[in-house]
């Protein structure tokens, strides 16, 4: 998945609701397959955010020293302008980019 290169939208948008449910006929079913979508998008950022922080950990045991890692904030600051896992799977959704079993 390429985060950077999305066209996912950053703020929230209304969507047309045909368009939704124009490949299962359901909206409900659709709505559910983009869910598990969304959930399984924020696991794999959460695992990428994760080691990437985990690069700039300090094991100190010390509660005296709190150490501000200049690269670790631009880090999660990337991570927080993102579009939100939902946003990813609703644009992979309509771009018929998502396949499901019925």
């Amino acid at each position: 998945m390429d985060l950077k290169n999305s066209q996912a939208a950053v703020n929230t948008i209304t969507y047309n609701k045909a368009e939704i449910e124009k490949p299962t006929g359901n909206i409900y079913e659709a709505i559910t397959i983009i869910a598990k979508r969304a959930n399984q998008i924020n696991t794999e950022i959460k695992k990428e955010l994760i080691n990437k922080l985990d690069e700039f950990a300090t094991y100190n045991d010390s509660l005296d020293e709190v150490f501000e890692n200049k690269e670790q904030i631009e880090v999660s600051k990337y991570y927080e302008r993102l579009p939100k896992p939902h946003a990813l799977a609703v644009e992979e959704w309509l771009n018929g980019d998502i396949t499901y079993k019925e």
